[in-house]
């Protein structure tokens, strides 16, 4: 599958002046096929017009045309209705909107909110900045020696919670949480879920009819996507519960010197002119996952996780953090004795591999692993057996060169 789909990525065709180039990041950001670049120029050549304001049949156009992506996204996901889909700038900003437009207006002085240990900054500090503001509790659900949620006594943990944010999958351990079992727990304590799906969606199916988050939140760019778009699904029986908390155009019903009223949901919650080529990019990047299929991702990403996972097992000096292959998704997080992770990432660089080295936006999960940083090496679609030998191959010779040193 990989070496045909290359192809579709202009970044991999483009002259280069070394080889091989191996992209291990894309749980960072993912590359793009041609057709998502195609789309973004697409827009601005042919459809380019503000949305929902115009009566002239660009406009019009422009309009159907997001309200259509709008759609898409929904079936993609398994939303009952795009009503439901509001269009963000990313994961961030989505979890901050659900922080702001609901939660602050939902919790009160003394409430509990749950977080995991393994949560990404994102899903974190709006939480703390909140908590701050409203004197709210904050609780930590603990990890175990693997990598994964402790899930007995979950009934003691959901004591006095109103509210639990967690992440589907860990953007350091691969940690995939069994999160229907979670929230059909969580909503019989009568507690809201709050998902960051960032590394989830781009990897496997997910349906929120299913899955019956109140809230899930994810981003374009790990999908093949363009930047600056994300998603914030809003479960239809809390439509009544949100507010705006951005306030200007496009959000609007009327509006007089001294008052307004305000849009239903979506629109309500977009205010100003949103990135409309981005978006309209965005329903290539869903079309190009369908024709690849969920399934045939997920497992490309279990077998190249499972076979890289058995190499770095192989390497003495290794030591790799969360669950074994089965449990996590396409990413692996690891550090070598005696070795910053900066400097190998560095070192990797200079044989033309890219991965991630830092605390990855989650230094309190750090902290908890008792690690400065970790290398992080994640796979997608476009990478094979081939990129993971020249990886093992490469940081062998580091580790074998470090020794002499």
């Amino acid at each position: 599958m990989p070496r045909k789909i290359k192809n579709d990525f202009p970044i991999f065709r483009q002259a280069k002046t070394f080889k091989p180039w191996v992209y291990l990041d894309s749980a960072a950001t993912s590359q793009k096929p041609k057709a998502v670049i195609e789309a973004e120029k697409d827009w601005y050549e042919k459809y380019n017009a503000n949305i929902h304001r115009g009566i002239y049949h660009l406009s019009e156009q422009a309009t159907e045309l997001i309200e259509g992506v709008r759609q898409r996204v929904a079936d993609f996901i398994g939303a009952e209705s795009k009503r439901s889909i509001i269009f963000t700038s990313g994961t961030t900003d989505g979890i901050n909107l659900v922080a702001q437009s609901w939660a602050r207006h939902y919790l009160k002085q003394g409430d509990v909110v749950l977080l995991t240990e393994m949560e990404h900054h994102a899903n974190l500090v709006p939480w703390q900045r909140l908590a701050e503001e409203l004197k709210l509790e904050l609780r930590f659900w603990p990890i175990d020696k693997q990598g994964r949620l402790e899930l007995e006594g979950m009934d003691q943990l959901f004591r006095e919670v109103k509210l639990l944010a967690i992440t589907q999958v860990s953007n350091v351990l691969g940690t995939v949480n069994p999160l229907q079992k979670i929230i059909k727990a969580a909503h019989r304590k009568r507690i809201r879920v709050v998902v960051d799906g960032a590394q989830s969606v781009p990897h496997f199916a997910v349906n929120m009819k299913r899955l019956k988050a109140d809230f899930f939140v994810f981003s374009a760019h790990k999908m093949l996507g363009p930047t600056g778009v994300g998603v914030v699904y809003i479960n239809p029986e809390l439509f009544s519960k949100v507010r705006e908390y951005r306030l200007g155009g496009g959000m609007i019903r009327e509006v007089s010197k001294k008052k307004a009223s305000f849009a239903d949901l979506p629109w309500r919650l977009e205010a100003g002119t949103l990135p409309l080529a981005q978006i309209f990019a965005l329903r290539e990047a869903i079309g190009y996952l369908e024709k690849v299929g969920m399934v045939r991702i997920m497992r490309h990403d279990q077998l190249l996780t499972k076979y890289a996972y058995q190499k770095l097992m192989q390497i003495k000096e290794v030591q790799i953090v969360g669950p074994a292959p089965k449990q996590r998704s396409g990413l692996i997080s690891f550090v070598v004795d005696d070795i910053h992770p900066h400097d190998l990432a560095t070192w990797l660089d200079q044989y033309h591999i890219c991965v991630r080295a830092g605390h990855h936006c989650a230094m309190p999960l750090h902290q908890k692993l008792k690690l400065p940083a970790t290398v992080r090496a994640s796979f997608y679609i476009y990478n094979d057996k081939r990129d993971i030998d020249i990886f093992i191959r490469a940081l062998r010779q580091i580790i074998n060169k470090w020794r002499k040193q």
